[in-house]
């Protein structure tokens, strides 16, 4: 009798969600822009550094908290806002909301949850950030923005990367467009998974609820409608100080890869913090990775700002190595996604429990005692040749 492989790390769910996934969502869930060279990048830029090993430290126990804008996390992971994530298990942001206090960490709930912003605050406690894309005029950034503060948001995150959506050519080629094209064989790719069709049938988890409340495929219709109406090329600078003059809590720039417009985001517009992120290779193919851009936006405004990486971090190095080069926490979206779409919040649960064990033993083996005794003297930087793309 066959049996599967115990699951023990982020690629393990990762394989697992992609047999779990039509191909279609998985495009959606896991695919980047174009030839996806940024997405690669994203994972190959972990590789250009090396961990020094310091042996017989002498430390028996090791601390992984953070304290972020006022806020003590026992896990230097948070996770990222994502778009429709009751495509991968239609528990969706709730249930992963709720796995995130478990760990002693905090989700962030996106403009385009298939949860709203009513229905997690309601069925949490923890202080969970809120997401804002600044799509449309005043009056609808206004609405969001009272209904995330009257549910009991207090840190917000505006994205600034999407002026327009990113080219994703694979989500074209599987159907995932605006609006999702079926056809015999997607459907029956569909089919052949009759728990995740199931589940996303009888829960009708497919639509954007914070912006319309109507279920099924004419709400997700509905959704991207607005998406599409209210979506901003001309957003600027005076637009996003606007928005902060408008929340009075933890206001945090999201999409940031240069050190120039981290400096803007804190002394122009008054952010308190950055995510220095590339929107995992979904928006512009050819950006720099993340990881890359991390140090100098550091050096930049650390010690003023909070700086958050997003984007390539699949294991508990690669956390280690972001908060060596400056990164006061990270933010993970797909591994969390994986982790939903195999088992619901309890695998969203199994992935920060891996990261979680691999971060202290690798800190461990590295002598240090703690995250917050991590910075470059833990590094060494080596020459990678980028690997030739799948």
């Amino acid at each position: 009798m066959r049996t599967r492989a115990p699951l023990v790390s982020v690629g393990d769910y990762r394989r697992a969600a992609r047999r779990a996934l039509p191909a279609m969502v998985w495009a959606y869930l896991d695919g980047g822009a174009e030839d996806e060279r940024t997405l690669h990048a994203n994972r190959a830029a972990f590789a250009n550094w090396t961990l020094r090993q310091r042996v017989l430290a002498g430390h028996s126990h090791t601390d992984l908290g953070v304290t972020i804008d006022g806020q003590k996390l026992e896990l230097p992971v948070m996770l990222a806002p994502t778009g429709l994530t009751g495509l991968a298990h239609w528990s969706g942001e709730l249930a992963a909301a709720q796995a995130a206090e478990r760990a002693g960490t905090r989700l962030t709930l996106s403009t385009a949850s298939s949860y709203s912003i009513e229905e997690v605050a309601a069925g949490t406690s923890a202080d969970h950030w809120f997401q804002l894309y600044p799509w449309g005029d005043g009056p609808f950034s206004d609405s969001i923005l009272g209904r995330a503060r009257d549910a009991g948001y207090r840190t917000l995150v505006v994205t600034v990367d999407v002026p327009v959506q990113g080219n994703r050519t694979g989500e074209r080629r599987t159907g995932m467009g605006h609006p999702p094209i079926l056809t015999p064989r997607r459907i029956a790719d569909a089919a052949i998974r009759p728990r995740w069709w199931y589940g996303l049938l009888r829960h009708q988890r497919m639509t954007m609820r914070s912006l319309t409340p109507t279920a099924g495929a004419k709400g997700a219709v509905e959704s991207v409608g607005i998406q599409n109406r209210r979506i901003r090329a001309d957003l600027s600078w005076p637009d996003v100080a606007a928005l902060r003059q408008r929340w009075d809590g933890p206001f945090v720039v999201k999409g940031v890869l240069e050190p120039e417009d981290a400096v803007r985001a804190v002394d122009e517009v008054g952010a308190s913090g950055v995510v220095v992120s590339n929107h995992g290779g979904r928006q512009l193919n050819g950006a720099m990775a993340s990881l890359e851009a991390l140090p100098g936006i550091a050096d930049a405004i650390g010690g003023r700002a909070t700086v958050l990486l997003d984007s390539g971090v699949r294991c508990g190095t690669d956390v280690i190595t972001a908060l060596a080069l400056g990164a006061d926490a990270v933010m993970i979206g797909r591994p969390y996604i994986y982790g939903l779409a195999v088992a619901g919040g309890a695998g969203v649960s199994a992935v920060l429990d891996i990261l979680a064990a691999e971060i202290r033993s690798a800190l461990t083996l590295m002598g240090a005692a703690s995250v917050a005794d991590l910075d470059r003297t833990f590094l060494a930087r080596v020459d990678v040749k980028t690997p030739k793309m799948p």
